[in-house]
């Protein structure tokens, strides 16, 4: 799940090219359909043809709007930049632009719209050089520029083709084990009560769990999730995500709150963040002024304090502590945007750095710089964190020439995520709590659906887990010894089942099963062939049978009884020990069987390592003796 957002000037189409691709129109309010313009955030959603699924935020193209679009931009993963061919390069195509080079929206692609409407070639090159021009040096700068009319639909296979190329190399939101749900949606309906939705990052969420909305503190529990209007029992990160909330009414939830697991999170009035002025901003920043604070999908003013500095003209960049008039949650890292209430403007934006620092600093004191910007490269245990994340599990030497730390500091740094509990050791391998708890719910899930589909088998086969589960050999082993010595599910070489499941027949089963065992017991040395047996009681139940050990398969057409099968080879064991070797026609006569079956019993004996054969004889493996 990948989620991208369109961005560009008013009456470029945005709207009408995600309606176009999705058959989902995102213009969902009376007044935008009657006015034509998209006022309030817009939702829809594909699949590639890579299968990769993508949901679109649609946001306002309007100045009077723009607070409404960053609601929706900084949940996004990459972006469409929109611009029309027959007006070219307009001033929100300029301010959309900056605000995704300020939140470092690094992935995404450059639609020229409404070819239709261009008879001059020339004309489109002209846009498409100024285009250029206009994303060199910002995120954008390498992002394809393609050529398309939503009317004609010209252009849309490399469009879509371009979309799954773009999906393919963005890279997937991690799972911290800490959900948080930024709401861009409040509503109710009938029958269901209050739902709310939003792009899920750091974790995942599950129906049943209890749930915190931040920063008002009320609590609740998920009654239904929905992925693009698909029930899900798990909502994953990175997805667009409906949550169906209980005991909270509608009218208590606001745009701009926060959906976790409670006590994960702590609210905050104020922030430290790094912060760069838009070299085209109308005025610099001073100290003590006012902006309006956009993080998540959260609107805030703030009271900016500067830190070192008297002054940050345009284009510069500086340490800012920001005194919030409402709480909001923040993490480290996040980014954010800043705007002047009026006139309305776009004046920069940044990266929270301390999101709960112990109060009002000093401005000019040379230590709290030093410690700001030594946050800002991350400390060795949370730069090799990242590594390990990024990498996934992986061997503890891969994550440390990952992280690109100093051997010593980082054996430390990691010794102290083992200690901590945030990496999981496995040997020589380390796994990230959060990735840690999703392969075991993986794993447990993937077995449990098998459990489900067979019934009548022990558990799935190792090789079919591992391969969905797509882990190295080696660090599937160690998973799979791990979870098997706590207790979460049983293994052989063979296969890997959950605690406590058993193979059981139901009544007609049963019946069958007896009927053919009969047919044994009548015939124990000649028995039915393997084909006979499917026939009888169904090619599950006769698997079954085999996995439990009642019937002994000793080729592709012959099958024993346990039992038989055991006195059987007890016989042919006790005259090779008299007689050193024995052959085929004389296990035949020994049996009163046919050659057939006599053959077969044989070749499955030396298979089983009990016999080795010489020309003609069979002689007892040493171990048999």
């Amino acid at each position: 799940m990948r989620v991208i957002g369109t961005a560009g000037h008013v009456d470029h189409g945005k709207s009408t090219l995600i309606a176009a691709l999705t058959g989902i129109h995102p213009d969902r309010l009376k007044e935008e359909k009657e006015r034509e313009m998209t006022i309030d955030l817009g939702f829809a959603w594909l699949t590639t043809p890579g299968g990769e699924e993508i949901g679109f935020v649609d946001v306002p193209g309007h100045r009077d709007f723009v607070e409404n679009m960053l609601a929706g931009i900084g949940g996004i993963d990459a972006a469409l930049l929109v611009i029309s061919a027959d007006e070219g390069v307009m001033p929100q195509t300029r301010e959309h632009l900056a605000i995704l080079d300020l939140l470092q929206i690094r992935n995404g692609l450059i639609v020229l719209t409404k070819i239709d409407l261009v008879d001059d070639p020339a004309w489109l090159d002209l846009v498409e050089e100024d285009t250029r021009a206009l994303v060199r040096g910002t995120v954008l700068q390498d992002a394809p520029i393609l050529r398309v009319s939503s009317r004609t639909r010209a252009g849309f296979p490399n469009l879509i083709s371009a979309l799954d190329l773009l999906v393919q190399r963005t890279t997937a939101r991690p799972d911290l084990n800490r959900p948080r749900l930024p709401i861009d949606r409040v509503f109710s309906i009938v029958g269901f009560g209050t739902v709310v939705t939003g792009t899920l990052t750091d974790g995942h969420l599950s129906v049943g769990d209890e749930i915190e909305i931040m920063p008002s503190g009320l609590r609740g529990r998920i009654r239904g999730l929905q992925t693009h209007k698909k029930k899900e029992a798990t909502a994953i990160s990175g997805s667009r995500t409906a949550i169906n909330i209980t005991a909270v009414d509608v009218n208590q939830i606001h745009r701009g709150e926060v959906v976790t697991h409670p006590d994960t999170y702590q609210a905050t009035r104020r922030i430290d963040v790094f912060f760069h002025l838009l070299v085209d901003a109308s005025a610099p920043l001073h100290h003590h002024d006012e902006a309006k604070l956009f993080i998540g999908t959260s609107e805030n003013v703030v009271d900016i304090r500067l830190l070192g500095t008297e002054v940050i003209n345009p284009g510069d960049s500086g340490w800012l502590q920001l005194d919030l008039h409402e709480p909001v949650v923040a993490v480290r890292g996040d980014r954010f945007i800043l705007r002047r209430p009026s006139p309305g403007e776009t004046i920069g934006g940044g990266t929270v750095m301390d999101p709960q620092p112990k109060g009002r600093h000093k401005r000019y004191d040379t230590n709290l710089i030093q410690a700001l910007e030594s946050i800002a490269k991350g400390s060795p245990v949370e730069v090799l964190l990242q590594a390990a994340l990024a990498v996934g599990p992986a061997l503890s030497k891969d994550v440390i020439t990952r992280s690109q730390l100093n051997q010593d500091i980082a054996e430390t740094s990691l010794q102290e995520l083992i200690s901590s509990g945030q990496l999981i050791l496995l040997e020589d391998v380390v796994i990230p709590l959060s990735q840690w708890v999703a392969t075991q719910d993986s794993l447990v899930g993937a077995i449990s659906a098998f459990h489900q589909s067979y019934p009548l088998r022990h558990g799935i086969p190792r090789e079919e887990l591992k391969s969905r589960l797509k882990l190295s050999p080696h660090i599937f082993n160690l998973v799979i010894h791990r979870m098997a010595t706590e207790g979460m599910l049983t293994e052989t070489p063979n296969w890997i089942a959950l605690p406590g499941h058993q193979v059981s027949f139901t009544p007609p089963q049963l019946e069958k099963v007896d009927e053919l065992l009969a047919q044994f017991t009548t015939v124990p040395i000649s028995a039915p062939s393997v084909k006979e047996c499917q026939a009888e009681v169904g090619e599950d139940v006769y698997s079954a049978l085999v996995e439990l050990g009642e019937l002994v398969a000793v080729s592709d057409d012959v099958v024993f009884r346990k039992n038989d099968y055991e006195l059987m080879v007890n016989r042919i064991i006790q005259i090779i020990s008299q007689k050193e070797k024995v052959t085929l026609a004389e296990v035949r006569d020994l049996l009163n069987t046919s050659r057939r079956y006599a053959q077969a019993i044989l070749e499955y004996m030396d298979a089983s390592d009990l016999t080795t054969r010489e020309g003609d004889f069979r002689r007892l493996k040493l171990n048999v003796m």
